[in-house]
């Protein structure tokens, strides 16, 4: 398989490296300032770049017939543009917040939480995610796809940086040295607290994750998550 690199920062040259061990070519490598030459002869492209770029990374593979696997986070209010543009040139994306496959069972183990903690009243939902201090958004997109996961399995409604309102998840964003990544939510009621926590140890998860979706995207057209690439039901 032959992989085109957008982003070529600490993240682009990890999955550089697992592509490589599994067997595959890596044709295009783009920091900011490289332009797509070498993207024609990509069968896919991973983005792992910053939000203000992503939409023209992915925007670009898509009208020239690319795979694209994008794990960049800070851009979503375009990923329906993005969905569209999709279909319309019968392409395949899959866009992840997160592409440990740690964190995506992680995923499923909070919605299946929350759902039974729908009807406990007495138990308040609050989140905590920490990241190194050179993460540019907050809060992350992990920590946004759990407070989704609890928010469509339960009576919350919305989450918040600031001080929650009655139906809103409070979520708490550190920046902290070089931490990967932290997340944990809490149910603290006036008696116990329950917890579940998911602790990245480095970025080797994340960017197996990816390559791995790559792997899976190849001959598919469509919009897909990594539900699809881990058969998750």
């Amino acid at each position: 398989m032959k992989i085109a690199l957008l982003g070529y920062g600490k993240m682009g040259k990890v999955i550089e490296k697992i592509a490589l061990e599994r067997g595959h070519e890596i044709v295009l490598k783009k920091g900011s300032q490289n332009n797509f030459e070498g993207l024609l002869q990509a069968d896919i492209a991973i983005d792992f770049s910053l939000p203000h770029v992503a939409v023209e990374n992915i925007t670009e593979c898509l009208n020239n017939n690319i795979a694209v696997v994008s794990g960049t986070t800070g851009w979503l209010e375009h990923y329906n543009t993005i969905v569209q543009l999709c279909k319309e040139k019968n392409g395949s994306f899959i866009y992840g917040s997160n592409f440990s496959l740690g964190v995506n069972i992680f995923f499923e183990l909070n919605a299946y939480l929350a759902k039974m903690m729908k009807n406990l009243g007495q138990y308040k939902v609050s989140m905590e995610e920490i990241h190194h201090t050179q993460k540019l958004d907050a809060p992350s997109g992990t920590a946004i796809t759990l407070a989704e996961g609890i928010i469509n399995n339960s009576n919350y409604t919305n989450w918040t940086l600031d001080t929650p309102k009655e139906n809103e998840i409070k979520i708490e964003a550190k920046r902290i040295g070089t931490v990967p990544g932290t997340h944990s939510i809490f149910y603290d009621s006036s008696v116990d607290q329950i917890e579940i926590k998911h602790t990245a140890h480095n970025r080797e998860g994340f960017a197996l994750g990816s390559v791995v979706a790559a792997e899976w995207l190849i001959g598919k057209k469509g919009v897909f998550t990594m539900k699809d690439v881990l058969n998750i039901k």
